[in-house]
C-alpha cells in the first residue's frame, strides 16, 4: 500500500482502509517526522535565514512546506524531478538549495527546465494542493521577491560570467551552441573576446539581435500587426468575458483579473486574446506590435510558482512534467507581470495591450517606454530578465482581426513578422 493516504476520510477506520487517492485533495504521510529546522552552523545567506523564519514562525506557512513535500507521490515519475534528479522532500534541504543557487549563474542543460533551476524543484510541489496554498501566499511572494533581488544583483555581477564559456554546460559549449545554431551571427557580441565580449549573465539573457536580422513587417501598412516577441503562440481566444474561472480545466481568460482591475479593462470585453511563451534561449526583449502612443504602464506584483489545481495532483492522474507551459492562461491572472497600454495609430486597431507575464525565477518584467511616448512598430518596449515568460496581446471586440495562417498554437513565431491584419 502507498505510504500516501487521504487526510480528509471519516475516521481512523477509513485511514487504515482507504486507497491511494481515493480521498481528495488533501494527502498525509503516514509516520513522517517534520525536517529539522537548520542548526545555525551552515553559511546561509540573510535572505535564505529570513525565509526560514518565516516558514518556521507563521503556522500556515509552515504546514503548507511541508505538506507540499508530502504530498508529491512517492512512485515514478514523481520519485525525481522532472530533469531527472532525486525529488526533495522537505522544505530544508529546499533552503539549501535555493542557498547554493542564488550564489550561481544557470549553467546550460538540455532540458526543458534550462535556466530554470528552483523550476525544477518546485514543478511536484507546486501541483500539489498545499502548494498551491503556499505559493499564492503574499507573504511567501515577497520573500521570493526579496531572495530574487539578492539573485539578481550576482546575475549582473562580472562573477555570473562564469557559465559563459565553452565547457559542456557552457553557454557556449557544444550543445548550447547546437540549440542556439548562428550565435555569433545573430546575436550582437565579440566571439574572440572573454565570455563573447558580454559583462554579465543579464547581459547575455537580455542580448540584442545584430541590425536587419529581424526587419519590421510592413512598417507603411498600420493595418498589420507584428509579433512583439520571439515566441511560440499559445493560444489564441475571442470573445472574453469580463470574469472568468480561470482555474479550471480549458483555462478561460479573466480579464478583469488579468488586467487588476485596471479602469481600462472595460474595454477589452468580448474582445481577443492571443498569447505566446518565449523558452529560456529566445531573444527576451519585447516589440511594439502597432505604433500609436503609449497610453499608460503598471507593473503588477504577484505570484511566482502558483499552478492551476486542475493540473496537480487532485485528479488521480498527477501533474504532466510540461505542466508550466500548459499553466499559461492560468498564470496571466495571478504571476507578476507588466501592462503596457498603446492607442494604435490606426482607429480601426485603437486601444491595445501588451501583457507581459513572468513564469518563474527572477521573471522580472522591465517597462522601457514612458505614458506618452510614441512608438513605431518594431520599437522596444521591454524586456524579461533572468526567468522565464510569457505574453500576450489584447484587442478590443471593435478591433475585428484577421490572422496569419501560420500564426497557429505551438507555431515558432519570430520577432517582427507580421500576424495578423485589422479588417475594417
Amino acid at each position: 500500500m502507498s505510504p500516501y493516504v487521504a487526510a480528509s476520510c471519516d475516521s481512523d477506520e477509513d485511514i487504515k482502509q482507504a486507497p491511494t487517492h481515493t480521498c481528495s485533495p488533501s494527502l498525509i504521510t503516514v509516520g513522517q517526522s517534520l525536517p529539522e529546522p537548520f542548526n545555525g552552523l551552515e553559511q546561509l545567506h540573510p535572505v535564505i535565514r529570513e525565509f526560514q523564519e518565516l516558514i518556521e514562525n507563521d503556522a500556515d506557512i509552515y504546514m503548507s512546506f511541508n505538506q507540499m513535500f508530502e504530498q508529491v507521490w512517492l512512485q515514478p515519475p514523481y520519485d525525481k524531478d522532472p530533469t531527472g534528479k532525486p525529488q526533495i522532500r522537505d522544505y530544508v534541504t529546499m533552503l539549501r538549495l535555493f542557498n547554493e543557487i542564488i550564489r550561481k549563474a544557470p549553467v546550460f542543460e538540455s532540458n526543458d527546465f534550462v535556466g530554470f533551476p528552483i523550476n525544477t524543484i518546485l514543478d511536484w510541489p507546486m501541483a500539489t494542493p498545499a502548494g498551491y496554498r503556499a505559493f499564492t501566499n503574499t507573504k511567501v511572494n515577497a520573500m521570493f521577491q526579496k531572495m530574487f533581488k539578492v539573485w539578481a544583483a550576482f546575475l549582473v555581477s562580472p562573477e555570473s560570467c562564469s557559465v559563459l564559456t565553452d565547457t559542456s554546460n557552457g553557454w557556449f559549449g557544444p550543445a548550447a551552441m547546437q540549440a542556439m545554431p548562428n550565435f555569433a551571427e545573430t546575436f550582437v557580441c565579440k566571439p574572440s573576446a572573454p565570455y563573447y565580449g558580454f559583462t554579465s549573465w543579464d547581459d547575455f539573457f537580455t542580448r540584442v539581435f545584430r541590425p536587419g536580422i529581424r526587419p519590421v513587417a510592413s512598417t507603411e501598412d498600420d493595418s498589420v500587426i507584428t509579433s512583439a516577441c520571439e515566441s511560440t503562440v499559445y493560444k489564441i481566444a475571442y470573445n472574453i468575458k469580463k470574469r472568468d474561472a480561470f482555474w479550471l480545466k480549458g483555462e478561460p481568460y479573466s480579464l478583469s483579473h488579468m488586467l487588476d482591475n485596471d479602469p481600462l479593462a472595460k474595454h477589452f470585453v468580448g474582445g481577443t486574446i492571443c498569447q505566446a511563451f518565449l523558452h529560456a534561449l529566445n531573444y527576451h526583449r519585447w516589440a511594439a506590435p502597432v505604433s500609436g502612443q503609449v497610453v499608460k504602464t503598471v507593473n503588477i506584483p504577484g505570484t511566482y510558482y502558483a499552478k492551476s489545481p486542475i493540473m496537480g495532483f487532485i485528479d488521480g492522474k498527477g501533474p504532466d512534467p510540461n505542466d508550466p507551459n500548459l499553466n499559461q492562461a492560468f498564470i496571466t491572472s495571478l504571476a507578476t507581470r507588466a501592462l503596457i497600454f498603446i492607442e494604435a495609430s490606426n482607429p480601426s486597431i485603437g486601444l491595445m495591450c501588451f501583457v507581459a507575464v513572468g513564469m518563474g525565477e527572477v521573471s522580472t518584467c522591465e517597462v522601457t517606454v514612458k505614458q506618452g511616448q510614441e512608438v513605431k512598430k518594431g520599437d522596444e518596449l521591454g524586456m524579461f530578465r533572468y526567468g522565464g515568460s510569457t505574453h500576450c496581446l489584447i484587442f478590443r471586440p471593435e478591433t475585428k482581426l484577421q490572422f496569419h495562417a501560420d500564426y497557429k498554437v505551438n507555431a515558432a513565431v519570430k520577432l517582427n513578422v507580421a500576424i495578423a491584419q485589422v479588417v475594417s
